[in-house]
């Protein structure tokens, strides 16, 4: 039986209601609706109230049919704020993240994470020692860097795309932490360089995208490239005393494939997958994400 796991109590973070391709949901101050393909369901709320809650409605353009890279533009009521701030407690840290409103109906963080980051920090904890060196690929605005480094871990961050480097160096600054190596450039050519080098690191976290571009415009097809990319990667796990966590966005796929890949590349001690959920209002789960993480 596969873990579902929702966030803990967060209150920065509400999912007020889901459905009809929909989700409305409260990053601290403002209520933004956007696109969600998984919420096939219908809504609770009425489109009237959606409207009222609503600081920003997301837009999509036409044309835009790729439910994992739909785009378009927020259509906001007066006074909405168009960049804020919003904290998450993690231990004894206070992690801070800005958030913003993209032509991509991202808005910088990915609340179902938060459960990966309670993971990350308290695993670094536990099996902290000197120098525990954390590299974290695809690793857009930085949940998992941050805490990996909030938890003491010497944290190397990899993404193709400087504007999210910059972004996730401005949650390292404004969580009053400091020091992550910030490497903008292909994934998969980083990692082949480091195999090369001989470098070495106690866990690895991985969050590929279904679809991506290198800093090249190198292709990246989720079901076509992560196996060859694991395989690499565990050429750099010092393989004692650490872990991988593995997130999948891909509708269609299941936990069953990411604990497969997971358990068919690396020494396996322990393991556990399952779906990444955020519930509701009226308790109902939203599945965002799937995952296995693996203490090796």
């Amino acid at each position: 039986m596969y873990k579902h796991i929702a966030p803990e109590i967060w209150d920065n973070y509400e999912l007020i209601d889901s459905g009809n391709g929909e989700k409305l949901e409260r990053f601290g101050s403002q209520v933004l609706a956007r696109p969600e393909p998984q919420a096939l369901w219908d809504k609770k709320l009425n489109p009237q109230e959606w409207q009222q809650k609503a600081n920003a409605y997301f837009i999509k353009k036409k044309g835009s049919h790729e439910k994992e890279n739909e785009w378009g533009e927020w259509k906001l009521k007066p006074k909405t704020l168009e960049q804020w701030t919003i904290d998450y407690n993690l231990g004894d840290s206070n992690l801070k993240f800005r958030l913003g409103l993209t032509n991509f109906k991202h808005v910088g963080i990915f609340p179902e994470q938060a459960s990966n980051w309670n993971f990350i920090y308290s695993t670094i904890k536990k099996q902290y020692q000197p120098n525990y060196s954390v590299l974290n690929l695809f690793a857009y605005t930085g949940g998992a860097s941050l805490a990996a480094k909030a938890a003491g871990a010497t944290v190397t961050h990899v993404d193709s795309v400087k504007q999210v480097v910059n972004w996730a160096r401005e949650n390292m600054e404004h969580s009053n932490l400091s020091d992550i190596r910030w490497i903008v450039d292909d994934v998969v050519k980083f990692v082949n360089r480091e195999v090369r080098r001989g470098n070495k690191y106690n866990a690895i976290i991985l969050d590929p995208p279904a679809y991506g571009r290198g800093t090249n415009g190198e292709k990246w097809i989720l079901e076509e490239n992560i196996l060859d990319l694991l395989k690499q990667c565990q050429e750099l796990l010092l393989n004692n005393n650490g872990f991988v966590l593995l997130n999948l966005y891909s509708m269609g796929f299941s936990p069953t494939i990411a604990e497969n890949l997971v358990n068919s590349v690396f020494n396996v001690k322990s393991i556990e997958s399952g779906e990444l959920c955020v519930i509701d209002s009226f308790g109902r789960q939203l599945p965002l994400g799937i995952f296995s993480r693996a203490i090796i």
